[in-house]
């Protein structure tokens, strides 16, 4: 049995990895410190035997006993919220803690494959956007945590491949959604359909042109099961090339929901991209991938899952205390 080690395994996207390596027939061992993530995503996982668990934080040293065969590392606050409020944690995953897990591959003789992002390609002056293109981001501005935390994970990672000969692939990972997003993260989907939800005016940042192409869950999921079992070690597009206007997916997601709240405007905040849609052509040319599920279904799905969340939760405005964290 192939063992695997899913870093950020609590998370949205980690948990659905999880789930996916386990119906494979991999013993899936997943790490995360839940400084985001929420053991609620992974629990129906506790009872298997092909499942274990580790509340660890990968900015410190790693150990996992026994072989490994591969790790995925997709442990990072993911959301601006996240990135904003805990900015020196964010730089620590992407830097130390890829540097524990790419010298974990280097002793089991892994094949690592790192969580990279479309926020590399900075508010793109290329659209749409090519893994040749080597962005536009501001190093200093409050998005710069996020952006350069994974730009030098995307470096050090070539540098293991390249230096050390150890087994790496890269995925950039463009808008994913699905059920287990967090619904006041931070993010357009869970804030409009909680909003809507509540009976709040929909709130949109800048004058709603900006646009965003949404992955479904599925369809990200089985990119990067295929990126990781291809010989390719250079970066790769995963996400669904349908670009939208935020202004015309807001009016998506009132028809969705039946509601008919209002849309509000606000200042767009510093930094914010306003363009983002994947080139995919890789993708399709070396793992005979495309997005599969539209936007309609998609958002079905999505939205029947946060309609089955308790008021409790519905109603929280604020996901996480950070402060323990801060330092």
């Amino acid at each position: 049995m192939k063992r695997i080690l899913i870093t950020g395994a609590a998370g949205f996207l980690g948990s659905h990895l999880c789930d996916r390596f386990i119906k494979e027939g991999y013993f899936v061992i997943g790490m995360d410190n839940l400084i985001t993530g929420d053991l609620k995503n992974i629990e129906h996982l506790f009872k298997l035997e092909n499942f274990e668990f580790y509340h660890h934080d990968i900015t410190k040293f790693v150990h996992v006993p026994g072989k490994l065969d591969y790790i995925l590392h997709f442990a990072s606050p993911a959301s601006p919220i996240d990135y904003l409020k805990i900015p020196i944690q964010t730089l620590k995953v992407g830097s130390l803690g890829t540097h524990n897990l790419l010298g974990l591959a280097r002793v089991k003789k892994a094949r690592i494959l790192i969580a990279s992002t479309s926020e590399v390609y900075g508010d793109p002056l290329v659209h749409p956007q090519t893994e040749e293109y080597y962005g536009n981001v501001n190093t200093i501005g409050p998005r710069g945590v996020y952006d350069e935390a994974k730009r030098f994970q995307e470096s050090i990672t070539m540098a293991y491949h390249t230096f050390h000969g150890v087994e790496t692939r890269i995925v950039r990972i463009f808008n994913t959604y699905g059920p287990r997003m967090r619904l006041n993260d931070g993010r357009v989907i869970p804030a409009f359909i909680g909003q809507a939800l509540r009976g709040e005016d929909l709130t949109i940042f800048g004058d709603g042109m900006q646009t965003r192409s949404f992955c479904y869950v599925d369809d990200q999921v089985e990119g990067i099961f295929r990126l990781l079992h291809s010989d390719y070690v250079y970066p790769v597009n995963i996400g669904n090339p349908d670009e939208i206007t935020i202004k015309d997916f807001a009016e998506e997601i009132i028809k969705l929901t039946g509601t008919n709240q209002k849309v509000v405007y606000y200042p767009l905040p510093i930094n914010d991209p306003l363009q983002r849609q994947p080139d995919t052509t890789k993708a399709k040319k070396l793992l005979g991938w495309e997005a599969k599920v539209n936007r309609a279904e998609g958002m079905k799905i999505t939205y029947d899952y946060f309609k089955s969340l308790s008021t409790e939760e519905l109603l929280k405005e604020e996901h996480k205390d950070f402060s323990k964290y801060i330092n």
